[in-house]
């Protein structure tokens, strides 16, 4: 099947440690400290990697560990720099923090490399901390641990337009017709089990890349066969082509498939369902064949047009009325907003692990009756963080919970209601 989502655990390289040593010569009988620096450790860092479209590889090996830096050694002799960790991913990959499902990047666009976890840099060796009163320091620093994360991976397709519809609607057909793209078509149910990606060239205007959605099904949003696994895929698209089988050919009513799917969509993403639709009536060579007293096309237009959206009669396999859909379907992309979809960053894994070079102070200020929480990562964290939304508040809550600046406000003895400012910010303070 279409490895389109994977879950893993990624570690960088812890730094190495200094080395405490002193210099031992003939005629030096005194040899002052000469203990070398550890290396850094290696970083976890991601990649985008046209050649690959699935994430396959990450289903197969789940743990990512960067190398760990070499401590360092005698004569100032500095430890060897751990290897970073490079993991390719194909273009559209969604990076999460797998227990708080918060997106950390989205490989997409100009975002082609990311550096997800720094390794650790490594510690002083004992020659930093000789002084005129201490010549001889028997201390070294030990190098920063390494950061870990679990991540989620998720693969969500880049195309203008999505295809939507019912299994056996003729999708896969109409992407062959149109397209350079040739998935594998028959009658069954659920033959596409992976998104299909094809490029659109239209001979007097700008083509576009359409993606054939995997046929859904009534209760796709919450689960249903494999609903989370295609509706993720259309989570990009600017304008949806919604296919059906007009002739009715299994016995389904058109108009009721369409509202069926729209309903899909609305509770899997209210903000999908909003973005521009067509309709291509398909199988329309299949029609009359059953001697039909309405004309179920007309039925479709009367329905659906008074609301905005066009119906265009097609027959995937003839051809008949693709051309004229294309370019309704062109005009439509340039007249929305060619942004692209782009999944901003929510959590930020910089701050969830504490840097010796960033330290923040915890006071009480007894004049203001207020107490004061300050240093770079605190600045740099109010600078991150949209404190006017839920999910930004909690995050807020949690990287002062996960820091200890919790613990040391109660250690001061911070009481409900008592205020707590940070760079121009004030809080009341409530477990």
């Amino acid at each position: 099947m279409f490895a389109d989502r994977a879950r893993i655990y990624v570690r960088s390289g812890k730094g190495g440690d200094g080395h405490v040593s002193f210099r031992r010569e003939k005629y030096v009988p005194n040899g002052g400290p000469d203990g070398g620096d550890g290396g850094s450790g290696g970083s976890i860092i991601l990649e985008v990697d046209d050649g690959l479209n699935t994430l396959t590889d990450y289903r197969h090996v789940r743990r990512y560990h960067a190398q760990d830096g070499e401590n360092g050694g005698k004569r100032n002799c500095r430890g060897k720099n751990g290897d970073d960790l490079i993991l390719k991913v194909p273009e559209g990959t969604v990076i999460k923090e797998a227990e708080s499902g918060k997106v950390i990047a989205d490989m997409s666009g100009e975002n082609r490399r990311f550096v997800l976890l720094p390794g650790g840099h490594g510690g002083n060796g004992n020659q930093h901390y000789a002084t005129s009163t201490m010549q001889a320091p028997k201390y070294a620093q030990p190098g920063q641990p390494a950061k870990e994360l679990e991540l989620l991976m998720e693969l969500k397709v880049i195309a203008d337009v999505g295809l939507v519809g019912f299994p056996n609607v003729g999708k896969s057909t109409f992407l062959t017709q149109v397209s350079n793209a040739r998935p594998k078509i028959a009658n069954y149910h659920f033959t596409t089990l992976n998104p299909h990606l094809g490029v659109v060239d239209l001979p007097d205007a700008k083509g576009f890349v359409i993606a054939d959605i995997p046929g859904l099904i009534e209760g796709a949003s919450e689960g249903v066969g494999l609903g989370f696994e295609f509706l993720r895929h259309i989570e990009r698209t600017r304008v949806i082509i919604h296919i059906v089988d007009a002739a009715g050919t299994e016995g389904r009513d058109p108009i009721q498939d369409i509202y069926a799917i729209n309903r899909e969509l609305e509770t899997y993403n209210p903000g999908i369902a909003k973005r521009p639709q067509v309709i291509a009536a398909n199988k329309t060579d299949m029609i009359f064949s059953a001697a039909e007293t309405e004309d179920p096309v007309q039925k479709l237009k009367d329905e659906f047009e008074p609301k905005g959206i066009q119906v265009f009669p097609i027959s995937a396999i003839s051809g008949k009325g693709v051309k004229a859909l294309l370019y309704h379907v062109r005009n439509m992309l340039d007249h929305t907003e060619d942004k692209p979809i782009i999944f901003e960053q929510e959590f930020f894994p910089e701050l969830m692990f504490p840097d010796a070079n960033e330290p923040y102070t915890v006071t009480y200020n007894e004049k203001e009756d207020e107490y004061v929480v300050e240093g770079p990562r605190i600045e740099k964290m109010l600078g991150y963080t949209n404190l006017e939304s839920e999910k930004g508040f909690t995050f807020f809550q949690k990287f002062l919970k996960a820091n200890g600046i919790l613990d040391q406000l109660e250690e001061l003895g911070i009481e409900e209601g008592d205020t707590v400012r940070m760079y121009g910010l004030s809080f009341d303070y409530y477990k």
